[in-house]
């Protein structure tokens, strides 16, 4: 089991450099992302009638979120501004994203783009995509 460890996550002397490394970086003024774009975390799952993807979007209002949906396929396009101007010396930690972000989502099946919707509630966009039909349907021969 220790092999395991070691191989994934290297020596007990690799642990030292990557902590002295994790003092060294807090201490260091933080790194800007200025032509970086932010990616969005999301889940994407199914009911019998629905494509549901969800994102945690903090900090951002429903008029700063783009949505494009086509029958196979949804882009979530936004932007999060901080509200305050912090010299980047003056930062110990810098994690959280502050830009433009987007994400694609290709769809497993296609939807009925016209009738899908999107909520935001306490942070989370909810995108509810109807499935399209696929029962087959019988028609009659003209003669």
């Amino acid at each position: 089991m220790s092999d395991f460890f070691e191989e994934q996550f290297g020596t007990e002397t690799d642990s030292q450099a990557f902590e002295e490394a994790d003092l060294v970086s807090a201490k260091s003024p933080a790194k800007t992302r200025t032509d970086e774009e932010g990616q969005l975390t999301v889940d994407v799952y199914q009911t019998d009638d629905e494509i549901i993807i969800k994102s945690t979007i903090a900090g951002v209002t429903a008029d700063d979120i783009d949505i494009s949906i086509t029958s196979d396929m949804v882009t979530i396009k936004g932007s999060r501004k901080s509200d305050e101007k912090v010299r980047t010396a003056d930062y110990y930690y810098q994690e959280l994203y502050w830009g433009s972000f987007s994400r694609s989502i290709i769809l497993p099946e296609e939807i009925d783009a016209d009738n899908a919707k999107a909520t935001m509630k306490n942070g989370i966009l909810t995108l509810r995509l109807p499935k399209l039909s696929k029962r087959a349907k019988k028609i009659k021969v003209a003669s």
